[in-house]
């Protein structure tokens, strides 16, 4: 299946991109959270939604973070796997009741919320709250498109001008 629009061939979009990938930019320059974890739930949530371009650039990019293949391969299945340490379950687990609220579910139950807390601070949930709302907005733009995953090369979009 062939992308239906390139977003960055219209000067708005563009423009836009180039603005939404420096607030991503932005995000991970001053966050405490290491880059693979980031990278982590950025893939969760894309596997969620479906985005094959966006797991593509967060699975490239969490291996270049040194996340292993083992666990990157396991992360769709993050409960039933022991590689994974609590404080990284809390941040998937809120990863994905914040993305399925798309499919009606009631948001971030208070149990998630509860194990977040109990492993990041202010700022790092700050981050973990504004990554997700990005992901998913990301992923929504790939999907209405089409983008296909499979040919990302990491550092892509720093090319953007």
């Amino acid at each position: 299946m062939a992308p239906r629009f390139d977003l960055l061939a219209t000067p708005t979009s563009r423009n836009v991109g180039k603005h939404f990938y420096a607030t991503s930019t932005a995000l991970f320059e001053s966050t405490t959270l290491p880059r693979a974890l980031l990278e982590l739930v950025q893939l969760r949530v894309s596997q969620i939604n479906g985005c094959g371009y966006c797991a593509d650039v967060h699975l490239k990019e969490a291996a270049g973070a040194g996340e292993s293949a083992l666990r990157l391969g396991l992360v769709a299945t993050w409960r039933h796997t022991t590689v994974f340490t609590e404080a990284e379950r809390a941040a998937l687990a809120f990863a994905e009741e914040g993305t399925r609220i798309a499919d009606g579910a009631p948001g971030v139950s208070d149990a998630t919320w509860a194990a977040l807390r109990e492993h990041y601070d202010e700022d790092q949930t700050g981050t973990l709250i504004v990554l997700v709302s990005l992901i998913n907005a990301a992923n929504r733009m790939g999907v209405i498109v089409r983008n296909q995953g499979g040919s990302y090369a990491s550092g892509a979009f720093a090319a953007l001008d």
